[in-house]
């Protein structure tokens, strides 16, 4: 067999290496954009007026809601948020909105409130753990410990000798 001589690499190939490499991690580095939710026109909301529109005509302009408030459906919220991500990193969250309509009895806009990224407040998240069910002996495994056993209550041996 014969052995290749190793050429040296020319000038102008070591530079378009670099070049694809600059551009590859350019590439990596753009930062993406993400929207979630509804991000509604301030025109369109504008439109909605109190003791005018009705339940359909919100539909109608608006869309779907992302949601309903929790214990009645006289409250509808549009909701969402635009972010932007750069490779790993956390997403940035560059707007966000929060259109919450209120409608009476008959079905009629009542009131139209906007909430913007600065009206949202950080939230402390709590270390605490709830106590879950499921440790607790029932009846029936409480009389198998007592009887069959010989445990009295809790697994512990109080008062009883085999």
């Amino acid at each position: 067999m014969q052995k290749r001589a190793m050429r040296p690499i020319s000038i102008q190939r070591a530079m378009l290496i670099a070049f694809a490499a600059g551009a590859v991690s350019l590439v990596a580095c753009t930062p993406r954009l993400d929207t979630r939710g509804a991000m509604l026109d301030p025109e369109s909301i504008e439109e909605i007026k109190p003791g005018i529109h009705t339940r359909n005509e919100v539909a109608q302009r608006l869309g779907t809601p992302s949601s309903l408030a929790t214990f009645d459906d006289k409250t509808w919220y549009y909701i969402g948020k635009k972010t932007e991500t750069v490779a790993f990193l956390k997403p940035k969250v560059l707007e966000q909105q929060v259109i919450a309509i209120k409608f009476d009895e008959t079905g009629t806009v009542k009131e139209v409130n906007k909430l913007d990224l600065k009206d949202g407040r950080d939230i402390q998240i709590s270390d605490r753990v709830s106590p879950t069910r499921g440790r607790e002996l029932g009846l029936f495994q409480q009389l198998y410990q007592t009887l069959l056993q010989g445990r009295g209550t809790a697994g512990t041996n109080e008062g009883f000798t085999r």
